[in-house]
Parts: C-alpha cells; structure tokens; sequence
C-alpha cells in the first residue's frame, strides 16, 4: 500500500516588534520619529532609552548638522506612559524613569547640533518638555499644548524645567497650575513656538527650516549652541564674558575665516568645520 507523503511543515516566524524610534539621515539631517502612534507616542521607557542611543550616536555622525523630532501617528508625544507607571509603583522605578527622561532633555540642549521639534497634534506633559527642550519648534495650526498633570494629581514638576525656560514665569504657571489646553497661536505668542504653519504643511516647513540651518558651519553652530545656553543661566557680567570667549573661539576658526572672506569676495562659503 502506496504511502502518503507528510504534508509540508508550516513554521511562522514570530514577527520582529517594530521600533519604537524610527531614524533616518539624508542631506545632513537626522530625522528621528517617536514611533508608538497606539500611545500617542507616549514617553515608555524604551522610547527614552532609544531616544538617549539615537542622539548618543549623533553626537559622533559628523555628516548630521541638524537633528528633527517628530512623531508618528495623530500626535506628536502625549507624555509618559501611565499605564508603564502604574504598571510598577515604586520608588526605584520612577526615580529610574523621571532620571531618564531628564538625561534626554538635557542631552538634547547640550547636543552640539541644533534640534528642531516638529510637532503636531497633541505635545503634553512630557511631551511638552520635549518641545520645550528643543531648539526651535515648528507647530501645525492644529496642535495643541499641555501640561495637564496637575488635573490627575500629578504636578508637571520635570517638564515645568524646560517649560520656565521656554517661556515667561507667568506663562508657565498658568499652563501648570490649570493644565488648561492651549492651541499653537497661543504656544507660539508665549513663546514656546517658532512658527506655525498649516498642518498639510508641517513637514515640508520643517525640513525646509532644517536644511536652512544644516547649511551653516557645523563647528559655528555648535560653538553658538553651548555658549547661549551656558550665558542665559548667568548674571550679565558673567554672560559677557563667556560670549566673548565664545567669539574668541569663533573667530579663530577656520570656518570664520573662509566666511568673512566669502562675503567681502561675494561668493559661496566652503565650510570645513574646523
């Protein structure tokens, strides 16, 4: 009696989980993607540790200048993730957590890089220090701000850091105190935004921005970059005195050389970055 042959085994491969942050670099910019739209691109700690190995790498990669934050899905970043916290309530976990999350922020502002956050949809709590905490923000028409804590208890107190800085003390205590929404006129008039463009917009303005800025000496731009944050926590005197020792650096570089030559001949300058 003839045998059947044995049916061909089926095996499924387990899929791979996608990223949460998702990069790409083209044309001297780094576009980094918070990349758990299901979430509202809420702040897991995965996502800070991806976040902290992506700008890490950055710090290195000579061919980026300019770094863009954005996120995908209807939002930009609604903040921590809730359900993380209260998934492990103990002291270790949010001290781990609220550490992260404030090494990113501050590695973002002494990135030697510029940073633009493109934001859309909602950016709140945590995700509104991660605007706040970047160079510049580039906001849809659409978007809307928050730092809603203080509504479940919880004060903003780490995103309150970049905020104050962001904006004016009565500004920011209004926005923590209420937790009151704010759309992106007001985000901008207070000065949390840069520009507001409409939401069909948003990326191209954003990339344009970008590449506007990805055009200048990186070394100037980094040498700029740490002297205004250093000078801006000084008492005046102070801050003259770090600017002019930034400008003294400055003007001994290469870079501003072949600038200053380049305007006085009229032509195109050849950064070196160096």
């Amino acid at each position: 009696m003839p045998v059947s042959p044995a049916p061909p085994l089926s095996l499924t491969l387990p899929v791979p989980p996608e990223a949460v942050l998702l990069s790409k670099i083209e044309d001297g910019i780094a576009r980094l993607t918070l990349n758990r739209p299901a979430a509202r691109n809420a702040l897991s700690m995965g996502l800070l540790d991806a976040l902290e190995r992506a700008l890490a790498d950055i710090v290195e990669d000579k061919t980026v200048h300019v770094v863009v934050i954005a996120g995908a899905g209807p939002a930009f970043c609604a903040g921590h993730d809730l359900k993380e916290l209260r998934a492990d309530p103990g002291r270790a976990a949010y001290e781990a957590l609220f550490n992260r999350c404030s090494t990113v922020m501050t590695r973002i502002v002494r990135l030697p890089k510029p940073v633009i956050a493109q934001v859309h949809g909602i950016a709140t709590a945590a995700g509104c220090q991660l605007a706040a905490s970047c160079d510049l923000v580039v906001a849809a028409d659409t978007a809307r701000f928050a730092t809603p804590g203080v509504n479940i208890g919880l004060f903003c107190s780490t995103p309150m850091v970049a905020l104050s800085r962001a904006v004016g003390r009565k500004a920011a205590m209004e926005m923590l105190l209420t937790g009151d929404v704010i759309p992106a006129a007001r985000a901008q008039a207070i000065g949390l935004v840069n520009r507001v463009v409409p939401e069909a917009d948003l990326e191209a303005s954003t990339m344009a921005l970008a590449r506007q800025i990805a055009g200048k000496s990186p070394l100037t731009l980094a040498i700029g970059k740490a002297a205004f944050y250093t000078q801006v926590e000084l008492p005046l005197d102070e801050a003259y005195a770090c600017a002019a020792e930034a400008m003294t650096r400055n003007m001994l570089a290469r870079d501003a050389e072949e600038g200053i030559d380049a305007f006085i001949e009229k032509r195109t300058p050849h950064w070196t970055g160096s």
